[in-house]
């Protein structure tokens, strides 16, 4: 394992990765870049739903962060992971969010992977699948037990660290999870008992932020 263009890089079943400070992945080889769980349109499902009014930023926010990895990186494929609309209802997005990933996903292979909040195609083009198979690896929203080079999200992860809480990706010799890339987003923490049969010593989080930094993850 090692650092690489301020992300963190390191291997998993034959595969180079690099985990980035944003909270995306980039697979070089593949020249693959990975997100997990944007939520675009939570503020307005909130709302929707007659809970609290939150400022209804994170749509450009979220797509701004995700516009500037792709332009720096120029992925051959994106995948996202799965809840990257808050309901399928969020994914019917107004006409500026709609324009502006069309506009990312032209030219590039662009897969959009079922999550638990938004399990239905989603109008937006690019393909829909349950899961991914690519290499070595499998692409997925939610872990499986027992699964070896599985790249998911779903849970949020963070780690707090001197009394900052922050997200971070956890990695062990089986799989990847990734932290949520949405603006709105909440957080497990990476020592939560619903995680640990998921992973084994030795594992990291990878903490996000201004590098990405490997932090051992005892369980």
């Amino acid at each position: 394992m090692g650092r690489a263009m301020t992300g963190y890089s390191f291997d998993l079943h034959g595969a180079t990765l690099t985990a980035l400070p944003s909270g995306a992945l980039w697979w070089a080889d593949q020249s693959m870049l990975v997100v997990s769980d944007l939520h675009l349109g939570r503020s307005e499902r909130i709302a929707r739903l007659g809970g609290a009014l939150i400022p209804p930023y994170e749509v450009e926010d979220t797509l701004g962060r995700f516009d500037a990895l792709v332009a720096d990186h120029a992925p051959r494929t994106v995948v996202c992971l799965g809840d990257t609309f808050d309901d399928s209802a969020a994914a019917d997005l107004p006409d500026r969010p709609r324009l502006w990933l069309a506009r990312m996903m032209a030219g590039r292979r662009w897969i959009w992977i079922a999550g638990n909040h938004d399990p239905a195609p989603v109008n937006v083009g690019g393909e829909q699948l349950a899961e991914l198979h690519v290499g070595p690896l499998t692409f997925r929203h939610i872990a499986e037990q027992g699964a070896r080079g599985e790249i998911s999200g779903h849970y949020h992860p963070k780690l707090r660290l001197a009394g900052q809480a922050r997200a971070c990706f956890l990695v062990d010799g089986s799989r990847l999870i990734l932290p949520a890339f949405g603006t709105y987003t909440g957080g497990m923490d990476a020592r939560d008992k619903a995680l640990r049969p998921l992973l084994s010593n030795p594992a990291l989080a990878i903490l996000t932020g201004r590098t990405a930094r490997p932090v051992p993850l005892a369980l």
